[in-house]
C-alpha cells in the first residue's frame, strides 16, 4: 500500500495537532502518571463512559485498590460495590482478572511488550496500545472510536460514519502508525485522543476553526456527507433503553450491591419486584435467564444448585437465592 501523504503534510498534521494540544488539554489525573496499573484501571473505566463521570471513580478505586496486588486479592464483590453507578459491571471483572494475571504469571510487574499486555484478560488491542503508550512512553499506535474517526477523516476523506466507501481496517492502523511522531508516543496519542473527543467529534466537528483544515481530505464535503447522513438516519427508532437487558442487567447488580456485606441475598421473586414493579410469577423464567447470565460474567452468584431453565423444564424456584459473588 502506497502512503497517502507526503512527508510535508504529515509534519504539519503532527505539528499542528500537538500545538493544538498543549493548547487545549485538559488536566486530567491519569495523565500524571506512569503507573501501568493506574492507567489501566483508567482505561477500562473510560470505555463507553464520559470523562468527568470517570474522574471520581478512578480517584476513589485507586485509594480503595493502590497497587495491582491489592486489587488481584480483593473480594469480587467490593470490586463490583465500589464500581456502582459506572454501569457496565463486566468491566470491574475483567480489570480483576487482568490484576491477577499480573500477579500470578508476571510477579507483579506489568509487561511492556503489547503483545504480552494483550495477553492478560480482558485487554484488547486498544487498551494494550494505551498501557504501552501512557505507562511507558512507546510510540505505538492504537486506536478507538474518535481516534479513528480523525485518522480516517485526515487521510481517507469520509465525513460520515461509516462512510460511504469504507476504508479498510488494516489501512486504518498503517496510516496511524505513520502518523505517530518518532520519540512523542505518549503525547501523540494523548492528542489524537483529545482531538477526537472536542474538535472533530462525530455530529458537530468544528471544521472551521480546525488546525489541519489544509490538510484534511474530508474537509472539502464533510458538511454536506453529515447532512446526508442525518437524513438516511431520521425516522429510525430502537429499543428504549428502560425495556432493554442491558438496563435490567444494571439493575440487579445495583440491588445486590445494595445489601450488607455477607448478606445471603435475594430471591428471584424479591429481586424482581425490587427491579421490576410490575414483576409477576410468569417472569420468573426471565429473570432467571438474567442472573445466569450475569453469573457466567462472574458478576452474581445463584446460591442454590439449581439447573437452569430451559422451554421445556419446570419454571424456576421463585426462591432461589442470588447474591454478589
Amino acid at each position: 500500500m502506497e502512503h497517502p501523504l507526503d512527508q510535508e503534510p504529515i509534519d504539519r498534521i503532527q505539528q499542528g495537532l500537538l500545538a493544538w494540544f498543549r493548547q487545549h488539554a485538559r488536566a486530567l489525573p491519569w495523565r500524571e502518571t506512569r503507573d501501568p496499573y493506574a492507567v489501566l484501571v483508567s482505561e477500562v473505566m473510560l470505555q463507553q463512559t464520559q470523562v468527568d463521570r470517570v474522574i471520581p471513580y478512578y480517584l476513589e478505586f485507586l485509594r480503595r485498590f493502590p497497587t495491582v496486588q491489592a486489587l488481584a486479592v480483593a473480594p469480587v464483590a467490593d470490586v463490583i460495590r465500589i464500581w456502582s453507578g459506572l454501569g457496565y459491571n463486566r468491566r470491574a471483572v475483567n480489570l480483576q482478572r487482568a490484576a491477577q494475571a499480573v500477579v500470578e504469571r508476571f510477579g507483579g510487574d506489568f509487561p511492556q511488550d503489547v503483545a504480552a499486555l494483550r495477553s492478560l484478560p480482558g485487554v484488547g488491542a486498544y487498551t494494550a496500545g494505551a498501557v504501552a503508550a501512557f505507562a511507558f512512553e512507546q510510540d505505538v499506535a492504537f486506536l478507538d472510536t474518535n481516534m479513528r474517526r480523525v485518522v480516517t477523516r485526515l487521510l481517507f476523506a469520509p465525513g460520515s460514519e461509516p462512510p460511504s466507501t469504507p476504508v479498510s481496517e488494516p489501512a486504518i492502523q498503517e496510516a496511524a502508525r505513520w502518523l505517530v511522531p518518532p520519540g512523542k508516543g505518549w503525547e501523540w496519542n494523548q492528542a489524537l485522543i483529545e482531538f477526537g473527543a472536542l474538535q472533530c467529534t462525530a455530529r458537530a466537528p468544528a471544521c472551521v476553526f480546525c488546525p489541519l483544515q489544509r490538510d484534511c481530505a474530508a474537509y472539502p464535503s464533510i458538511q454536506s456527507t453529515l447532512a446526508a447522513r442525518r437524513t438516511r438516519t431520521r425516522g429510525e427508532s430502537s429499543e428504549p433503553f428502560e425495556s432493554s437487558s442491558r438496563y435490567f442487567r444494571g439493575r440487579i447488580v445495583e440491588t445486590l450491591r445494595a445489601l450488607p456485606t455477607g448478606d445471603s441475598g435475594l430471591s428471584l421473586s424479591s429481586l424482581g419486584a425490587a427491579i421490576r414493579p410490575d414483576f409477576s410469577a410468569d417472569d420468573v423464567p426471565w429473570l432467571d435467564n438474567l442472573v445466569r447470565g450475569l453469573e457466567r460474567d462472574g458478576l452474581a452468584m445463584i446460591a442454590e444448585d439449581a439447573p437452569p431453565y430451559d422451554a421445556g423444564s419446570s419454571p424456576p424456584d421463585p426462591e432461589i437465592r442470588v447474591r454478589l459473588p
